[in-house]
């Protein structure tokens, strides 16, 4: 063969071998791009996400009745419960924001049509102020609806909302009521759990959105007034506190859900870091970023080694060893924001990391849904103290988990 010939068809084949190479290692390259590894441990972020629309695919076709909203799946159970949507039901706005998420992440427009359907049954408890849950249960559909879709129907349906919300506002407490005595006869004034935080929210989006400036101003009374009362001098949270509805005084610090009086609640901990992470966004206020690094420090070194804590710290884990993925939820999704707002570069790993650590976790068989069940966790305790939802699967465990996945996606673009 004529050597020239014989050049010109080795150089070819090492071109080819190189574009081939070349194209390998960008894909391997794309590929790693979705592990996000810590401490030698992989998380691999596009499978949790992709998961998490395979399990909607299979449960969505079964969840036909617009009256009701999933909240759970009992143990040894595969498919949700379904309740009564209804003004007492806090837990029934979680499942639309949950496909409002997934449509986010995905762009497919039939998470969108399911999510419109979804939401728009909601509108009618907009004027809900039996008790303070209206934020649960109008920001995720109307909220996530309004931002990700550009619904401006839903707005004023928000803006109600949290008027309605403000109702329950007391200035001689300092903090908007969360449940009437009737719902509750142990406590006989005016009670604020510590899961209020989070339904400050939707009064911080209605004040930058055309709504009262009060809003914001209750918003952050309330937080003070928790702030000050709510908690341990360990910066552990109580989950009840009854107040005197005249003068203010703290009447009693109580649980609900929780083991005793004075233990420290799991998720009631949860509540208050992704509270105040949030109220520090709205606000840019300092105090407010540095008491959530406090909650957050103080949640963090009472974890086990998977970083899914137990449904309360103080249980005695040689006869209870229940979980509470729903806490860890809430804690992954408040920690990503919140190494988000931190300056320090070592705080910003330090809660980076620890997401991470939780949401790998929620992700590995331990505690994943695949294949077992139709929600994306298990392992969640609702109210084992008052003996249900034990051991089971919860939708806002589910809703905070993708809002977590969404986070960090955004985050790593």
């Amino acid at each position: 063969m004529n050597k020239l010939i014989m050049k010109r068809i080795l150089v070819a084949a090492f071109l080819c071998c190189f574009i081939s190479c070349k194209e390998t290692s960008k894909k391997r390259t794309n590929e790693s791009s979705t592990e996000i590894t810590i401490n030698k441990q992989q998380f691999n972020l596009e499978k949790a996400i992709a998961d998490c629309e395979a399990q909607l695919e299979i449960s969505v076709p079964k969840l036909t009745d617009l009256t009701v909203h999933p909240r759970l799946i009992e143990t040894g159970e595969t498919e949700w419960k379904e309740v009564p949507n209804g003004r007492l039901m806090w837990t029934s706005g979680f499942y639309p924001g949950i496909l409002w998420y997934m449509y986010d992440l995905t762009k497919d427009e039939k998470w969108k049509l399911e999510a419109i359907k979804r939401t728009n049954v909601m509108e009618e408890f907009k004027t809900v102020d039996e008790h303070h849950d209206i934020g649960f249960m109008m920001y995720p559909p109307f909220g996530l609806g309004y931002h990700l879709a550009d619904i401006q129907a839903y707005k004023d349906i928000l803006l109600t909302s949290a008027t309605s919300a403000a109702k329950r506002f007391n200035p001689n407490v300092g903090t908007i009521n969360s449940w009437n005595t009737k719902m509750h006869p142990r406590w006989q004034q005016h009670i604020t759990i510590i899961d209020n935080m989070l339904n400050l929210e939707l009064l911080f989006w209605a004040a930058k959105n055309g709504g009262e400036p009060k809003l914001k101003e209750i918003a952050i009374r309330h937080a003070e007034t928790t702030m000050e009362n709510h908690f341990r001098d360990d910066y552990t949270s109580w989950h009840v506190l009854e107040y005197d509805s005249i003068n203010g005084n703290v009447l009693n610090r109580h649980t609900k859900q929780g083991l005793h009086d004075d233990s420290r609640w799991s998720r009631g901990q949860a509540w208050g870091i992704y509270g105040f992470v949030m109220v520090y966004r709205e606000t840019g206020d300092k105090k407010f970023l540095e008491f959530a690094q406090k909650l957050t420090d103080a949640y963090l070194k009472l974890l086990p080694d998977d970083y899914i804590p137990y449904w309360d710290f103080d249980i005695d884990t040689t006869k209870d060893n229940d979980r509470d993925a729903s806490a860890a939820a809430i804690v992954a999704s408040g920690l990503l924001e919140l190494s988000t707002l931190v300056s320090s570069k070592k705080d910003q790993k330090r809660y980076y990391n620890a997401a991470i650590q939780m949401l790998r976790s929620l992700h590995s068989p331990a505690y994943s849904a695949v294949g077992k069940a139709d929600s994306f966790l298990l392992h969640s305790t609702g109210a084992k103290s008052l003996g249900h939802e034990i051991d089971v699967a919860l939708i806002y465990a589910d809703y905070y988990y993708l809002e977590a996945l969404s986070r960090l996606r955004k985050m790593k673009k």
